[in-house]
Parts: structure tokens; sequence; C-alpha cells
């Protein structure tokens, strides 16, 4: 029999982890270059995948029954972020698109989460951690 230590959960924790720093680079670039004329604000899509990856049910998952198949669309390890110019209404005389209030909250918010993230890894490996050692001294 095969235990797997690290589940689904573990993974999709890292994967927010990976996509929330990648998420922070961007919105401080956009705070960075609030003042370069002609900038265009960018942002990093990624949630409804992710959210897709988390939703699958195991019974309705393809098999990848070669090495030539592409790997399962639904695997949290698949997941990738979409760069784009962010659609918003604020483009100054300058052509520059970048709301410095909005970017400000945003780069809170995916903070809150990323630290959340870790939070929530700290536990699980506490958790395995109590499983080795004192779990199984009853």
């Amino acid at each position: 029999m095969t235990v797997k230590v690290f589940d689904k959960t573990f993974d999709a924790l890292a994967k927010t982890l990976d996509l929330r720093s990648q998420n922070a680079v961007i919105i401080n670039s956009n705070i960075a270059n609030a003042d370069t004329p002609g900038y265009q604000a960018k942002e990093l899509n990624f949630e409804k995948a992710l959210a897709g990856a988390l939703s699958t049910n195991n019974g309705d998952k393809l098999v990848r029954t070669s090495d030539m198949h592409l790997m399962g669309f639904d695997e949290i390890s698949n997941v990738q972020a979409e760069l784009s110019n962010q659609v918003n209404n604020v483009v100054r005389e300058d052509g520059n698109t970048v709301d410095r209030d909005m970017e400000l909250m945003s780069l809170a918010e995916n903070q809150a989460i990323y630290n959340t993230a870790v939070d929530l890894v700290r536990k699980k490996i506490a958790l395995l951690k109590y499983s080795i050692t004192d779990g199984g001294n009853h």
C-alpha cells in the first residue's frame, strides 16, 4: 500500500504560494511604473484556473495512457498564470493606466492570501510532525 504524505491540499497550497509570489512581482512592477508615461498596468490571471483544478472530481479525470498525451488540464501542478494588460477605466493624459490606490489594495490582498497559505502549510507540516513523533506513542 502506498501512503501519500502530501495530498492535493498541500499541492494546492504550494501552487498558491508560487502564483501569489508571481502576482506580487507584477503588482510591484505596476506600482514602480505608476509615473512612467505610456505604461500599461498588467495583471496575472490564475484564480479561475486554480479553482478549476481544485474542483475536479476524481471520477471525471481523463487518464493518460501514453507519455505522448498532454498532461491533464485539471492537475494543480499544471495551472499556469496568464499575464495580460489590466482592464480598468484609468488612462491618464500620458497614457499610463496604473491606479496606484487599486494596486496597493491588490498588493495587500495578495499578501494576506499568501500569508494565510504559509500558515496553512505550517499547520499541515506540524500535523505531519505530530503524526510521526507523538502520534504513534499512544
